[in-house]
């Protein structure tokens, strides 16, 4: 599978290290197969007049049954939960080493700090959630699975 990463630099050896805490999916190694998401991505350090780095990784599926891997299909009540609660500092993302699903983007986590101050229900959180297209993302949280199965590939500006 190919995958990409946003960055101002190039990352050939990624690793769980240096990712900001609180995310989605909590601490690790951001991924989407979705170029044209890594491609919007950078725009935040362009603005920075920073460089706009495209990374592009192979990712080897073959050995990915043995780890522990969570998906999430949708945007559900599931999803919301493990979100809100990776958000707030409530989970160790080291309870999997993979983790894929939609993103909470700038609208979608509007819609979730509603819920957070009780001023909507969680159904009517993901209610306004379903016409939301989900982006999507792969966190990486195992250090082995990033050396072991993550490969670079190349990389290039935007």
């Amino acid at each position: 599978m190919i995958l990409y990463h946003g960055s101002y630099q190039i990352i050939e050896h990624p690793d769980t290290e240096h990712s900001r805490e609180r995310l989605d999916f909590g601490q690790g190694f951001y991924l989407t197969p979705l170029e044209s998401q890594a491609v919007r991505w950078v725009q935040k350090y362009k603005r920075q007049d920073l460089p706009g780095i495209i990374n592009q990784y192979q990712l080897n599926e073959d050995k990915l049954h043995e780890y522990r891997i969570k998906t999430f299909l949708q945007y559900d009540s599931e999803w919301l939960r493990f979100v809100v609660q990776n958000r707030q500092g409530h989970i160790s993302s080291s309870e999997y080493d993979l983790i894929r699903g939609g993103i909470a983007n700038d609208k979608v986590f509007n819609t979730i700090e509603l819920c957070l101050e009780h001023l909507i229900s969680e159904e009517e959180t993901l209610g306004r959630l379903q016409y939301h297209k989900p982006s999507y993302q792969i966190c990486i949280t195992s250090q082995e699975l990033l050396d072991q199965h993550l490969i670079f590939q190349s990389y290039y500006e935007v």
